[in-house]
């Protein structure tokens, strides 16, 4: 099994990255296999927030390069890198609009496409010892995983620039000093603090999930009026709901919402 599910109290659920997955996630089968049960989650109402973890040293080390060289022989590199791209690339969408919140516990190396899947997550705790890398130049690759989108935007284009062109590998602490994530913890804290953060992020109102989500998206690549437009569009369906009822007669009452 690519993925294992773990169901925890208040909506939270840790998904763990299988030992064989994490170090060669990308091969047809276990992409379609992670997809398949990300997917399955976030159609789950009960699930309100997913921690994304791997095995051993691993995080996710990306495509499965003895793959890549067979298809590369028998001449189906281009259906291979079609297809697992194919699988990768409508996920990462869903995961950046969907209400649910991702949280990437990196405990190891997070290499390739499988930086592009920590990066899409809306947070990210990491280990000291684990290593964010690109990978993509060193095989003579352009970079996929929506990486040229998703870390200029937590650490600027010209420090992502630097880090393609150098090949750079950033530690734990490094990627915190850039911001490439949120918080370095030692490891044996590093499923404790993110479960603690899933249930924090998880406990709001769906629609004020989900909206925010996609606001703070479509922000970077829209003319202000455009961005209110679609504020003010989201923030209207979300007063209709019966969370906003509930938010505000816990406002009025004093006390902390408790929403469905």
């Amino acid at each position: 099994m690519a993925l294992i599910v773990k169901h925890l109290d208040s909506g939270v659920v840790v998904a763990t990255l299988s030992d064989e997955a994490a170090r060669n996630a990308f091969d047809r089968n276990s992409m379609q296999a992670i997809s398949g049960t990300l997917n399955e989650l976030m159609d789950d109402s009960e699930v309100r927030s997913v921690i994304l973890t791997g095995s051993g040293k691993f995080f996710c080390a990306g495509a499965d390069i003895r793959e890549f060289d067979k298809s590369v022989k028998n001449g189906t590199i281009g259906d291979l890198v079609g297809d697992l791209t194919g699988i990768l690339h409508p996920l990462q969408i869903r995961m950046r609009g969907d209400s649910t919140v991702f949280i990437a516990a990196i405990n190891g190396a997070a290499a390739g496409g499988g930086l592009g899947l920590a990066l899409a997550c809306d947070a990210r705790i990491a280990v000291p010892e684990s290593r964010l890398s690109a990978a993509f130049f060193r095989l003579g690759l352009s970079p996929d995983g929506g990486t040229t989108w998703l870390l200029p935007r937590l650490v600027g284009t010209q420090t992502t620039k630097r880090f393609f062109f150098n090949d750079e590998t950033w530690n734990g602490e490094t990627a915190l000093l850039k911001g490439a994530v949120d918080e370095v913890v030692h490891l044996d804290e590093l499923i404790p603090r993110s479960i603690e953060m899933a249930t924090d992020w998880g406990r709001w109102a769906e629609m004020s999930r989900r909206s925010t989500k996609q606001l703070l998206d479509a922000q970077s690549s829209t003319f202000f009026e455009t961005q209110l437009e679609f504020e003010r569009a989201l923030i209207t369906a979300a007063s209709m709901t019966e969370d906003f009822a509930t938010g505000v007669s816990a406002f009025l009452e004093k006390k902390e919402p408790e929403f469905e």
